[in-house]
């Protein structure tokens, strides 16, 4: 499979090129540009969350454990003293980091459920969700964080199919297959929790019709 600089870079350069469409369409401005790139990235490393040992998970995880322990912050820092606020949101990090990664680590199999379109429609409609309903920006910008999340997932996907092809001896791999695929094929049960995870998203998921009715009104418009 492609390694983690591979996956960066390419998922940067898709992202770039995705993002000077979205402009020349009309859907952002170059100001949206570098944010859209940066998410575009951000997907492009998300399939490899559930390889124990990738940058990818322990990225996820600092930054998660950092939320959890901002979190913790926020909700008691006026309650309590100043060395138990600090000691809780200590606690908070570390049980993240390395509690809820070593679950996290147990329950997951490297190229599983994760490393799949299912995987990828979920962290479209996330991202989405989140941009919506906790940063509060509009529908039209909200998908469209989610698509360039999507984009760079793809990537992922597409790369580490292509490098299961030994093009110089023109047979394949072993891992051939593993990578692009439509759901885990090995865990009834982990395909079933995120197909039940992607309804909930789609369902929780503002209005699609502000994205489409931008790129009918944008550049591209009289192809529609």
């Amino acid at each position: 499979m492609a390694n983690f600089n591979t996956h960066v870079a390419v998922a940067a350069v898709v992202s770039t090129g995705a993002a000077a469409v979205a402009t020349v369409a009309h859907l952002i401005d170059y100001a949206q540009t570098p944010w859209l790139v940066f998410l575009g990235v951000i997907g492009g490393m998300l399939p490899d969350i559930d390889a124990n040992n990738s940058r990818p998970v322990r990225l996820l995880f600092n930054l998660l454990g950092l939320i959890a322990a901002a979190a913790v912050l926020q909700a008691v820092k006026e309650r309590i003293v100043s060395y138990q606020v600090l000691t809780l949101a200590g606690m908070a990090y570390l049980g993240v980091r390395y509690g809820l990664f070593a679950l996290f680590a147990k329950l997951t199999d490297h190229r599983g459920v994760f490393h799949s379109l299912l995987a990828g429609l979920f962290f479209v409609l996330l991202a989405t969700c989140i941009s919506h309903y906790l940063l509060h920006w509009t529908a039209l910008y909200s998908w469209l964080n989610g698509v360039f999340v999507g984009i760079g997932f793809i990537v992922h996907l597409v790369l580490d199919e292509c490098y299961s092809v030994n093009l110089a001896n023109a047979r394949m791999k072993k891992s051939f297959g593993t990578a692009f695929k439509l759901c885990s094929y090995t865990s009834i049960t982990a395909t079933l929790l995120m197909l039940a995870c992607t309804v909930a998203a789609y369902w929780s998921a503002p209005s699609v019709m502000p994205l489409v009715k931008a790129i009918k009104a944008g550049a591209w418009g009289a192809y529609f």
